[in-house]
């Protein structure tokens, strides 16, 4: 009798604890604030106020969901935290576009292609043209520049150039390299081009008031063979009169893009500058020719906060680049120095002299002896 008992009295015990432990697990502490539709009343949901159109509910649920609530969204829990001290605005200032304005444009001009006789027969017969340089003039006067800003904050640009501080690139910047007479290389923001098309220097365009000033500075964020926080100056002209490059005051001039073998690509970034008032360089001044890698070791970040007070960043343009052949060229004949390799150069494969007679050899033992240019068939 007494085993059961014991059983008994020992299921209870353990009983009780399993219990309570679930019961302090299951226990939840006060939150900080309201929760979701507390102020409903489920026992009564036939007085709740009927929305009888599906507009009208679809606005009061985006009011509710733009009220800042106490608790962390799924969103806010992803995003990582940002130091929104860090990330100034350093641009031009703008005027603030009233949206209502904006929009009442807009539908006139929707209601006015809608009436168009002839906008409706063109769409009907397929003959319909859209003028792209309108609507490309269009993009770069409305969003184009903050979708630049959003690029460039990808690329990781301001990161490295104004440590974090941002700016939005309101003046339309150009580049161009003439590759040939008829050959043209754009620089946008992004797309890849090779140093040989980087060669000599590009055409600079970009509106300007008259008796503006103006900086143009062109860098390599990735290039530095020594320090990863340093970058390279290419090209530097400050006090530009209005739009005119070669009135400028040329600080360092141009020299092509060097990326080194096995780096991947490198990151080559116009940057213009607004001046307010002419800026002295003399003691920043490189010879001519610099061809010193040590004197035109740049930081950005450092010029910009030396000239703060009389520039101000408007413009931006960048492009990727990484090596060709010309960049030994421009190590041996331009630095002067042996070229850094990053990466495993196969060496050619070896083959014993050839015989005039070679004695029991495959039908494809010349192959091994043609020049490198021509094709080789076989396992040679």
């Amino acid at each position: 009798m007494a085993a059961p008992v014991l059983r008994a009295v020992l299921h209870g015990k353990w009983s009780s604890r399993t219990f309570s432990t679930t019961a302090v697990l299951c226990k939840r502490g006060i939150p900080l604030g309201p929760m979701p539709n507390e102020d409903i009343d489920v026992s009564n949901l036939e007085a709740l106020e009927k929305y009888h159109s599906f507009s009208r509910y679809f606005k009061v649920a985006e009011k509710e969901r733009k009220k800042l609530n106490w608790w962390a969204t799924y969103k806010k829990r992803i995003t990582p935290k940002q130091d929104e001290e860090a990330k100034i605005d350093i641009g031009l200032p703008y005027p603030r576009t009233q949206w209502a304005n904006v929009l009442k444009e807009r539908k006139a001009i929707r209601r006015q292609n809608v009436t168009s006789v002839e906008l409706e027969r063109a769409s009907r017969l397929r003959t319909l043209l859209v003028p792209l340089d309108e609507v490309k003039a269009e993009w770069e006067r409305t969003s184009g520049p903050f979708h630049k800003q959003r690029i460039a904050e990808h690329y990781g640009l301001y990161r490295d150039l104004f440590d974090s501080a941002t700016f939005v690139p309101r003046v339309l910047l150009g580049v161009e390299y003439d590759s040939d007479e008829e050959y043209v290389v754009p620089v946008y923001h992004g797309n890849v081009v090779t140093p040989t098309e980087a060669l000599n220097p590009p055409r600079i365009t970009f509106e300007a008031d008259e008796g503006s000033l103006w900086t143009l500075l062109f860098t390599n964020l990735d290039g530095h063979l020594c320090d990863t926080n340093m970058e390279y100056v290419h090209w530097l002209v400050t006090n530009i009169p209005g739009n005119k490059i070669e009135s400028g005051k040329e600080i360092c001039h141009y020299f092509p893009p060097f990326p080194a073998r096995g780096t991947g690509y490198h990151r080559y970034v116009f940057l213009l500058f607004k001046q307010t008032q002419p800026i002295d360089l003399t003691d920043d001044i490189r010879p001519t020719p610099c061809h010193s890698l040590k004197m035109r070791t740049f930081r950005t970040f450092d010029f910009y906060k030396k000239h703060q007070a009389a520039m101000t960043p408007a413009g931006l343009a960048f492009f990727q680049c990484q090596w060709d052949d010309s960049v030994t060229h421009v190590f041996h004949q331009l630095l002067n120095m042996k070229e850094p390799v990053f990466d495993f150069v196969r060496p050619p494969v070896y083959h014993p002299p050839q015989k005039k007679f070679p004695h029991r050899q495959p039908l494809r033992y010349l192959d091994r002896y043609r020049d490198s240019d021509e094709p080789t068939y076989g396992c040679y």
